[in-house]
């Protein structure tokens, strides 16, 4: 603790600051546990998200065969140009949302090529839109675990540092006032007993 002076300004302003740090920690408090469950929530929609893409891909296994015969086709069939995403705020976390993508299909030969193709196409695109979304719920839970991370130390530092430093501030103070109102008491008795001896000289 830093040194304080023992005087009743100084007891006056850590009596405010106490005050101060006791209205903003259940703030804090609240806003850690609403992030916290802020997280879990991401975290349940991109397990949500990552289990359907897991789904589309198990479903585009029964093509192994055809791909084998078709692998050029599928080289850079579908590509994503760009990741179309809004903003939303969470607990003061300004984090992105997931809106679309913008996907480029490479022209093909529609006579040249198998029927499946078309499908491939669509399912191609299904799962780049799937694994795009669980990119930004993991960037979602990057934000907020870091704002997590920063109101948690926030809390630690008022509940096991701030709040105990300014109670045992007030306390010392308390004690230097109270011993020096004593002793201004006891050295008033003292010259008060003193007059009478010095008007009877």
């Amino acid at each position: 603790m830093a040194k304080i002076k023992l005087t009743k300004t100084e007891l006056k302003a850590q009596t405010d600051a106490l005050k101060r740090f006791q209205r903003f920690l259940p703030m804090l408090q609240l806003k850690k546990q609403q992030l916290q469950s802020e997280i879990a929530q991401i975290s349940a929609k991109a397990d949500a998200v990552a289990a359907k893409e897991r789904e589309k891909r198990e479903a585009m296994q029964h093509w192994v065969g055809l791909l084998a015969t078709g692998k050029e086709l599928l080289e850079g069939l579908v590509t994503i140009n760009d990741i179309k995403t809004g903003q939303s705020n969470i607990a003061g976390v300004a984090i992105p949302t997931f809106e679309s993508i913008d996907a480029n299909v490479k022209e093909i030969d529609v006579w040249a090529t198998p029927a499946w193709i078309d499908d491939a196409t669509r399912m191609s695109i299904e799962v780049l839109t799937l694994q795009s979304e669980r990119k930004v719920y993991e960037e979602q839970r990057r934000l907020v675990s870091a704002e997590l991370e920063t109101t948690s130390q926030r809390v630690n530092l008022f509940e096991k540092v701030k709040i105990p430093e300014c109670k045992e501030a007030i306390r010392v103070i308390k004690i230097a006032i109270g011993d020096e109102q004593t002793a201004a008491v006891t050295r008033g008795k003292i010259a008060k007993s003193r007059v009478p001896e010095e008007d009877v000289a």
